[in-house]
């Protein structure tokens, strides 16, 4: 079974920078915008320049000789900032560890390790930050919304929901936390609050791209895929470097069975991002679709080299596998994503159906039974367990199958045709016509 991979939104962006002036003004004692130098301005950040200038101001600050040891608490903490902007995690952290040293009371290198970490992916360390912050400073809002974000990676979205809702009350028009709400909304399913609050975040922040994308997902994911398209491409003009929304306005196009215009979006997102597993997953789906399964596999193992524990990606080489009918390498490929996912029941109706298929249909039938246990209204799986049964010659046991499927889905005439056949088949004529 495909499965094509949404664009994920991004939770924060940027270096937090907020109150940074106010602190700044510890370097005189008069305005902090009439005295600063110019090594502080660009530290601080005061003039939105690249992360390179912020790290050269604040590296002339450290250097100075000159500061107290809070200025120079500030000088780090910004300088932090700075380097996680870029990326480089480790040195911002190193960073924010002097930061702290210099002044253990400084609520915002707690908050701004919180986020290295979270982007390095210890979530633990990063809830134990953003606390730490929370404890130094209980109306400073960016710490909640960051724990709201490393809950949401381990899977707490209650707590998360918890975290972003304190956030915004610290901060009603913290646009940040509207963003990662609807992100948590999203995973939920809960699409209506989804989209709620990702247009709260955009009318906060107007030129903010990442609830834009997320509001393209929800669309998307409600079937409005033109609204969703809208969306993504004002993501794109927003900002042009970022892969999520390409990848989003790809899988509008491969939801409209486009798949030359997917396929060309796809690219984009990883001409953006070349360790975009999402991306090559999803342009292998596309790929699939065209029957191009030698690309295809090529993509998926991409994803995969990229992400190993990447178990949709290896369910869909092995879909692309079985469409070369080449069974043996795609039942390997669904036995790993059921070993990196023991809850995978596509994954187990997709191996099922691939011992069927070699004529296993005992094999196959475990495993539909396995998914049908993960999911016990799974159509698909009961449907191709009743053809398992039919291959044995077991028609009663395929008769009680469609029954559930009847009742399961009275519309689709196809359970009502298959359960008659079946009916004739045993001699009950008269059940047949029912």
């Amino acid at each position: 079974m495909l499965v094509i991979e949404a664009s994920k939104s991004a939770f924060y962006r940027g270096s937090a920078v907020a109150a940074c002036l106010a602190a700044a003004g510890l370097v005189s004692g008069t305005s902090a915008s009439a005295q600063l130098s110019q090594p502080w301005t660009w530290c601080v950040n005061k003039e939105k320049a690249s992360p390179d200038v912020q790290i050269k101001g604040c590296t002339s600050v450290i250097g100075s000789g000159k500061e107290t040891p809070k200025n120079l608490s500030i000088a780090y903490n910004n300088r932090g900032n700075g380097y996680r902007t870029k990326g480089d995690n480790d040195r911002a952290i190193a960073d924010y560890n002097e930061s702290i040293r210099l002044d253990p009371n400084y609520a915002y290198p707690y908050n701004g390790r919180g986020n290295a970490y979270r982007a390095r992916g210890e979530n633990d360390r990063a809830i134990a930050d953003y606390s730490q912050s929370m404890r130094l400073d209980a109306k400073y809002a960016s710490p909640r919304n960051g724990r709201a974000n490393a809950y949401r990676d381990k899977g707490d979205n209650d707590r998360a929901l918890a975290e972003y809702n304190e956030a915004i009350r610290l901060d009603p028009r913290y646009s940040l936390a509207y963003n990662g709400r609807g992100n948590t909304y999203l995973d939920k399913k809960e699409y209506d609050r989804a989209i709620a609050d990702y247009s709260q975040s955009i009318a906060l922040d107007p030129n903010y791209d990442s609830p834009h994308n997320g509001r393209g997902n929800a669309y998307r994911s409600k079937g409005d895929v033109d609204t969703a398209l809208a969306d993504y491409t004002e993501a794109i003009r927003l900002a042009p470097k970022s892969a999520l929304p390409y990848n989003g306005r790809g899988n509008v196009y491969f939801d409209k069975k486009d798949y030359d215009r997917a396929i060309a979006e796809y690219n984009e997102a990883i001409r953006l991002d070349a360790k975009y597993a999402a991306a090559f997953n999803n342009r292998g789906l596309a790929y699939s679709r065209k029957s191009d399964y030698d690309r295809a596999i090529a993509d998926y193992s991409d994803a995969i080299r990229i992400d190993p524990k990447y178990a949709v990606a290896y369910d869909n080489r092995g879909d692309a596998y079985r469409g070369k009918r080449d069974y043996d390498r795609a039942a390997a490929d669904y036995t790993e994503a059921i070993r990196i996912n023991p809850k995978y029941a596509v994954a187990y109706n997709d191996r099922g159906d691939t011992y069927r298929l070699k004529g296993d249909n005992d094999r196959a039938i475990a495993d539909y039974e396995e998914a049908l246990r993960l999911d016990p209204k799974y159509a698909a799986a009961l449907n191709n367990r009743s053809t398992a049964y039919e291959n044995k010659g077991q028609y009663d046991r395929a008769v009680a199958g469609y029954d559930q499927l009847v009742e399961m889905q009275p519309a689709n005439a196809n359970w009502w045709n298959y359960r008659c056949w079946d009916r004739a088949i045993l001699g009950r004529l008269e059940a047949a016509l029912t």
